[in-house]
């Protein structure tokens, strides 16, 4: 009897945390996965995911794991992710959009070149990527993409201004894609975690403050929430614990104003100490 061909996946910003755990979902499911990370880790990811894989046993043999080193904050670098998942010669069946950085502190203090590099990960590359995906997707009308957003996307993020900026672009864009690909096979999810347990508070600079230093949920959970959702077409996911879900849902219907105080409470620097006090 023939095995059949695996269907192939595509993972960015997989070296570790969430993106991670989201490719060893797609391993998981009998996938053949594309992980994507400027990072060198990016190959000692694939061989982990490689390890895991084998040990599944799975009829149809084990799912490749395809590293690419790319940086997708440069422009040409998103051209040159298409042509290398292009060159493997079959459809890509999901695509997860999931890199992204950010920077915490007062906006009048950080770097500029540090923001606007967000905004090309987060943002431009972002829409590069489902520029060419969705082509891809509608003109064979099947595929379904899973965008990373974040609770802070729902309301305003002090202190973490540019980051909750771009992901408040991404929850946006991604729902209104969904709206216009309705009618279509193609299907379109946001995942929308709370704080996580991943790299991103410490590359942040948001250790001193309140949200990085409080427990926070694991990628693994997240991962698994926002794949179900994904293979499930819906079209939120609100990621982690209860008590993040419940806040994702809260922060969907407090003013702007109330919100930012929040969210300021959570991300001002120096808030870590705060909460040790209380």
């Amino acid at each position: 009897m023939e095995t059949p061909e695996r269907p192939l996946a595509m993972v960015t910003g997989a070296s570790m945390g969430i993106g991670y755990e989201l490719a060893k979902q797609f391993v998981a499911h009998g996938f053949d996965t594309v992980i994507v990370s400027d990072h060198q880790d990016i190959h000692s990811a694939a061989e982990s995911l490689g390890t895991f894989a084998a040990s599944l046993g799975l009829p149809s043999g084990a799912p490749a794991v395809i590293p690419r080193q790319i940086d997708l904050s440069q422009r040409q670098s998103v051209d040159q992710l298409r042509e290398a998942v292009t060159a493997l010669g079959k459809p890509l069946e999901a695509a997860a959009l999931n890199a992204g950085i950010g920077v915490g502190g007062p906006f009048v203090e950080t770097a500029l070149d540090d923001e606007l590099r967000i905004i090309d990960l987060n943002v431009s590359s972002t829409v590069a990527l489902a520029k060419w995906i969705v082509k891809d997707m509608t003109a064979r009308n099947a595929g379904r993409i899973l965008f990373t957003s974040s609770i802070i996307a729902r309301t305003p993020a002090p202190f973490q201004a540019i980051y909750g900026a771009s992901k408040a672009f991404v929850q946006s864009f991604g729902q209104a894609l969904r709206n216009e690909l309705k009618d279509t096979a193609v299907t379109v999810t946001l995942l929308l975690p709370g704080p996580t347990e991943t790299p991103f508070f410490e590359k942040a600079d948001l250790l001193d403050t309140k949200v990085g230093s409080e427990e926070k949920d694991d990628a693994s959970q997240v991962a698994e929430q926002g794949f179900k959702a994904m293979m499930e077409g819906k079209g939120n996911a609100l990621g982690g614990s209860l008590k993040s879900r419940t806040m994702g849902l809260g922060s969907n219907i407090l003013p702007d104003a109330l919100g930012a105080a929040f969210g300021r409470r959570l991300s001002d620097p120096g808030s870590a100490d705060d909460a040790d006090k209380q």
